[in-house]
């Protein structure tokens, strides 16, 4: 979240466990597959994990037919998850039939 904010984007957050979690994720159409801890909806595009912010903002500058970027597990070096050795990492397109594909490296 810090990592939105910083990056100039509004975060309304929400916090939902559990059943409540799985549901939204389901209902998001995020592939199980890229299941990860956080699950952001920006201007209509599905984020799941943690996903950079530039990443992000060229998405929403692209306007491509995805359904949204999901970055599976929390891979040390990505955003929220820093530390002092990185690993790459990438980042994923989703559809609305849940096929996939590399968007962008770390």
């Amino acid at each position: 979240m810090g990592h939105l904010e910083a990056n100039g984007f509004s975060v309304n957050k929400k916090n939902v466990t559990g059943a409540a979690l799985i549901a939204v994720k389901r209902e998001q159409g995020v592939p199980s597959t890229l299941r990860s801890c956080h699950t952001a909806v920006v201007q209509g595009y599905v984020i799941e994990g943690h996903v950079p912010a530039d990443v992000i903002k060229r998405l929403l500058t692209d306007r491509p037919p995805h359904r949204g970027l999901g970055v599976p597990g929390m891979p040390v070096g990505s955003p929220g998850m820093e530390g002092p050795n990185p690993q790459p990492y990438d980042i994923f397109a989703f559809d609305h039939k849940g096929g996939m594909e590399v968007y962008a490296n770390r």
